[in-house]
């Protein structure tokens, strides 16, 4: 995220052409004996390495137990650059046994700016590697370094020929975008749309065939030219084939003499991603050891819990000046690819897996996402949510200290640390970092949400949260401009943010849902946020937080005296968003003129807008944009890939991550299936994005490389939007025709009448009405139809027969807690949605 701008450390990797190396001859060699023809002089080595020449070549010895690959450096300095010239830069190196290494050149200076940064994977027989770079500025005394460290074995590593000459002709970057008929590689839902873009030189319409798996057509028609597509910069028409609904495998497209790669149509096909994308965090946590039997290959010891060379979380200082305690910060989810915690990053995840949870509680089950809670009798989601939750709680700045009640931003390394480091051979000290009011808001906003959430399962942790909720707002509103320091940004990123009221809308949102106190109505009124268009084209995220709010009054039963026109505010935002889906060209639903870092994730919280508009409504054409903004991220783009690991044939591989890090060591894994990628970022902030992606069009601004951070990170803010609308689209409940009146009267222990009537146009041989409560309510008795609950899920089943246009009735006792008792306003008939 944000926080790589400021790294000392900016990765910079070339990709390597292992290629035999050629002399340039177009410049001076650069290098000082880099055949070691002279021994070893002027090449230096830190000091825990001996420089030796053996067989011709420099030999070193590498120990193990290093941490970072600067902790072993051999190098050169002195060596010119010339702004604007490109070098060609060589070397042979064997490595035994086989290791990823790096090669830099670099400023031999903090910040130690790198010009060039590669990541050459070194065999045993040895191999002699190439690269090109263009020199941005004028040096008289740049560096060459060669760090080996980060391996936990020794081993020996030799090189020879090692050279540096300008006059390089400049690497151009292509991507390899594959076939140009561009679809959704994982498949489209039988009754959704079907849509497909192909890249073209032709204006006129085209001729398509969709073919099924045994190469038959089945449908054909003509695409519609859309002329310069703005965010890819290619020309572009588009194809329709929605009216196909047969279910099958291996479908392909053809048009202009290009067959697309092959996907599905099936009503499964997101299934197994709504798993996957929330399974992620498991693999995310910090402070408790990944089991391999839950996770075959991911299994790691527990992160920062203490163990040397580790600091661990469970005793933590803050930053020199800050407060002069330390807290028990052990536990949540790493934020990224780093081992920085996050509370604003936290939040908004933490929140959007509740959510999920909230829109369909019966879809969450336990032992759902196979993780060590499993089995509890609490769904996975929730037991995956509590284990951020309770992280975040411990963030609170204690009762008795100075700005008591606030919550401190961040917690993690003193010092950035390098590509891979497995959490727990960290050996970087940890620091808490100042509380900001952001932060606190984030917390407040959390723990009101889970105070109604987790109440049918754990009592005393909804209470515990309902009281760090008011604690934090308090706070907030007695520091409301505490805001976090943009120059905080060494170790981790500084999550800045100048402007709070946002998220203050969303902490008064949350707690007047689950209060339905004065004070907190009268705050969300007030704020220019509950009235304002708040649908920003490009989307929310952690740092505009104003629409959460907005969605929460919405969807979550409460008694905002306006809500009708909040409900309506948000079909105006579907609207936006559909508008501007339509004039993509690609279908997704973000056109801004440039793309904003972790776009992906713009768009798909976008198609939470859509998506709580379908709830509200049951409007088809808010499902169908959800559905088509998909395709996007799934291979209907200018590169022709997935951006969710595992899915399409196709997909990203290299997130940008300390330990899903195969791309730089062979025996760790890469990102597991259902991690989403940042995405295209018209800023390349990071280096490789730099040297290979200058002048790209919004969508070509990607590449999938662990070291692009700009363009390719993984972050848990990302993934939740992710599951949320994974979550969505795996939902095959339609809309039924049916009409649900529910009633209750008394407080604490009251009496509900609930009326079904069938508005559709055929008999119900039986039927069952489910609901959930939104917090503790619980069924005590019942008459006129069978009712059950589990957890806050009720389900009343009757064998009668409901013809159209008749009523059933029945009704039951229940007990609430003491707050609010508002009425359920979703019910599900036999399994379709209706109200």
């Amino acid at each position: 995220m944000i926080r790589r701008l400021a790294a000392a450390l900016a990765l910079l990797t070339a990709f390597a052409l292992a290629t035999p190396a050629h002399a340039a001859d177009e410049g001076p060699e650069q290098i000082v004996n880099g055949t070691f023809d002279e021994g070893t002089g002027p090449w230096w080595g830190t000091g825990n390495l001996t420089l030796g020449v053996d067989d011709g070549r420099m030999c070193v010895d590498v120990p193990g137990g290093t941490a970072n690959p600067w902790d072993v450096i051999i190098g050169q300095d002195n060596l010119p650059l010339v702004e604007g010239e490109t070098y060609a830069f060589s070397f042979y190196a064997s490595a035994t046994p086989a290791k990823v290494g790096r090669a830099l050149v670099q400023l031999p200076v903090d910040p130690w700016t790198q010009y060039l940064s590669a990541a050459p994977e070194m065999s045993v027989s040895g191999n002699v590697y190439r690269y090109t770079f263009t020199a941005p500025v004028s040096l008289p005394n740049a560096q060459v370094a060669f760090q080996m460290g980060g391996s936990a074995e020794p081993w020996r590593f030799c090189m020879d020929d090692v050279s540096l000459r300008g006059g390089a002709e400049p690497e151009e970057y292509e991507p390899d975008t594959g076939p140009r008929v561009r679809v959704n590689m994982v498949g489209y839902l039988p009754s959704g749309p079907k849509n497909a873009t192909v890249v073209t030189e032709a204006t006129e319409p085209l001729k398509w065939e969709l073919k099924d798996a045994s190469g038959r057509t089945v449908a054909r028609g003509k695409s519609d030219p859309r002329g310069v597509d703005a965010s890819s910069g290619q020309n572009v028409q588009s194809i329709d084939f929605s009216g196909h609904r047969k279910p099958g495998a291996g479908y392909t497209l053809t048009a202009d003499g290009e067959t697309s790669r092959p996907f599905d149509i099936a009503e499964n096909l997101y299934d197994e991603m709504r798993v996957d994308s929330l399974k992620f965090y498991y693999t995310q946590r910090s402070g408790i050891e990944i089991r391999d039997d839950l996770r075959p290959g991911y299994g790691r010891p527990a992160g920062h819990v203490g163990t040397a060379p580790n600091r661990g979380d469970t005793s933590v200082p803050c930053q020199p000046g800050v407060c002069d305690y330390s807290l028990d910060v052990s536990g949540g989810w790493y934020d990224a690819g780093d081992h920085g915690k996050y509370v604003v990053n936290g939040g908004i995840s933490v929140h959007q897996l509740m959510s999920l949870y909230e829109r369909d509680k019966a879809a969450f089950a336990d032992r759902q996402l196979r993780i060590p809670e499993s089995g509890n009798g609490v769904p996975d989601v929730l037991d995956e949510a509590r284990w951020e939750q309770e992280f975040l709680l411990s963030m609170q700045v204690p009762q008795g200290e100075r700005l008591a009640g606030m919550a401190h931003h961040k917690i993690h390394d003193a010092q950035w640390t390098g590509l891979p480091l497995m959490p727990h051979l960290d050996p970087q000290p940890r620091e808490l970092h100042p509380p900001s009011t952001a932060a606190t808001l984030n917390l407040a906003a959390t723990a009101a949400q889970a105070a109604r959430v987790f109440a049918p399962y754990d009592a005393a942790f909804a209470a515990r949260n309902l009281a760090a909720a008011r604690r934090a707002w308090a706070a907030a509103v007695a520091n409301p401009d505490l805001l976090a320091d943009p120059n905080d940004g060494v170790g981790g990123g500084a999550y800045s943010d100048t402007d709070v009221s946002d998220e203050f809308y969303w902490a008064a949102a949350e707690l007047f849902i689950t209060t339905g106190e004065k004070e907190f109505a009268q705050f969300v009124l007030a704020s220019p946020h509950h009235t304002g268009d708040i649908w920003r084209e490009r989307g929310f995220d952690w740092g505009n937080t104003a629409q959460l709010g907005r969605l929460e009054l919405a969807t979550v039963p409460n008694a905002i005296r306006d809500r009708e026109r909040v409900r309506r505010s948000v079909l105006e935002g579907a609207e936006k968003y559909l508008a501007v889906q339509r004039d993509q060209a690609y279908g997704q639903p973000y056109g801004p003129p440039d793309y904003d870092w972790g776009s992906n994730n713009l768009v798909l919280n976008n198609m939470v807008v859509m998506a709580v508009a379908y709830d509200l409504t049951g409007k088809e054409k808010y499902r169908a944009g959800v559905r088509e903004g998909m395709d996007y991220i799934l291979g209907r783009n200018a590169l022709n890939q997935s951006y969710v690991t595992g899915y399409g044939e196709v997909s990203s591989q290299n997130q940008h991550s300390r330990w899903y890090a195969r791309q730089l060591d062979a025996s760790l894994p890469n990102p597991p299936r259902g991690t989403l990628s940042g995405g295209p970022n018209s800023a390349i902030q990071d280096p490789v994005a730099q040297r290979l992606l200058q002048g790209c069009e919004p969508q070509f601004c990607y590449v999938d490389h662990i070291e692009s951070w700009a363009t390719n990170e993984l972050t848990i803010n990302w993934n939740a939007p992710l599951a949320w609308i994974s979550a969505f689209l795996a939902d095959r409940s339609g809309h039924a025709g049916c009409d649900v009146r529910y009633t209750a009267q008394g407080g604490r222990n009251f009496v509900a009448h609930v009326t079904v009537r069938n508005t559709g146009g055929k008999s119900l041989d039986g039927w069952n009405l489910r609901w959930s409560f939104p917090g503790a309510q619980r069924v005590r008795d019942s008459w006129g139809a069978a009712v059950s609950q589990d957890g806050p899920v009720v389900t009343a089943k009757s064998r009668g027969k409901l013809r159209p246009g008749a009523t059933a009735a029945f009704g039951f006792a229940g007990t609430a807690p003491a707050g609010p008792n508002p009425s359920p306003e979703v019910f599900h008939v036999n399994g379709d949605r209706c109200r």
